[in-house]
């Protein structure tokens, strides 16, 4: 056995016992005004800016007079989602797939927004309904509902409905099936953009199931002269993982958001599988002290802490907890 895989297994056997999926749901309120997380931190959800709503009026107005139409009922959904309204908008996914239950993204879609309010299995059953139904299908560019700066989407149907269900693989701890899903939204498209998305994830677990080689081998399809539209965050993780940049050089200053906490989690979890527990625990803690609550690195340091680090879930006996 390596030096790592001996860190990784002193760790684990060092950790708590798993938490149940029970454990680990989150109260979501009917007026969807709160957010409790399962370690009981309360956020509000915010006021959307004037742009938000106008987006979210338009797109429900145009699927109130065009009810058939998939297309109409997928942005309301998505617009509604991006108002912080996820209950809403799994209601509103749900209604499509009762009316068009082969359409691979209504489960996408909704599969993600279970990440958001932590129902991990329904997630999964989601997506793996997603991956089920896109099998045999073309790709296609999926257009982002909040552009990056140069307007260019840089993901595609197949590459989300992967990169979600290794997401929900990876967050339920079952590193072996995460790592499939991410190899397929790797594979799923040559935009740079996605690759290093998928490869940081792809690192992240090998590292943790204790075999660095692979990790390391599984870095050649980054280059340092490569130039990544949206997920700048995944790429210094990358570089970071290759030896090109230290890890104080990396760590974002600035509040939380998708991609500072994307950061912060790669770091806390590069300090783990470095063996420094006590840090990673640190930097964890200190991640979901930020207020993006929904992003995938708060999710995954929540997850952690609740797992491995023997977090309480504060909610466990409330009658208000999701079933």
């Amino acid at each position: 056995m390596n030096y790592y895989s001996c860190i990784i297994l002193a760790f684990l056997l060092a950790c708590n016992s798993k938490q149940t999926a029970e454990d680990q749901s989150a109260v979501f309120t009917q007026q969807d005004t709160v957010f409790v997380t399962p370690l009981g931190k309360t956020y509000p959800i915010s006021t959307p800016s004037e742009k938000l709503l106008a987006q979210y009026e338009e797109a429900k107005a145009t699927y109130e007079a065009n009810p058939e139409d998939v297309e109409a009922l997928i942005w309301y959904g998505r617009r509604t989602a991006y108002l912080g309204q996820y209950n809403q908008a799994i209601g509103i996914f749900s209604e499509g797939i009762e009316k068009f239950p082969n359409e691979a993204r209504l489960y996408r879609h909704r599969g993600h927004r279970y990440i958001s309010i932590r129902e991990y299995d329904k997630a999964i059953a989601d997506l793996e309904k997603a991956a089920e139904l896109i099998q045999g299908t073309a790709n296609e560019i999926e257009p982002d509902g909040m552009p990056n700066a140069m307007n260019i989407p840089v993901s595609s149907l197949h590459g989300n409905i992967y990169y979600h269900l290794g997401l929900a693989y990876y967050l339920t701890h079952q590193y072996e099936k995460a790592y499939e899903a991410y190899l397929k939204c790797r594979e799923s498209g040559n935009h740079y953009d996605n690759i290093v998305s998928s490869t940081h994830w792809l690192y992240m677990i090998q590292q943790r199931l204790g075999n660095p080689s692979k990790a390391d081998s599984l870095l050649a399809p980054i280059h340092a002269d490569s130039t990544v539209i949206e997920n700048q965050s995944y790429a210094d993780l990358c570089k970071l993982y290759k030896g090109w940049l230290p890890v104080d050089s990396v760590m974002p200053s600035g509040e939380g958001s998708p991609s500072n906490d994307a950061v912060r989690y790669g770091v806390a979890n590069w300090y783990l599988y470095h063996g420094d527990t006590a840090k990673a625990k640190q930097l964890m803690e200190e991640l979901i002290t930020t207020k993006a609550f929904s992003s995938f690195g708060y999710v995954a340091a929540e997850s952690d802490l609740i797992h491995y680090f023997g977090k309480k879930n504060n909610l466990r006996n409330s009658t208000d907890l999701s079933e």
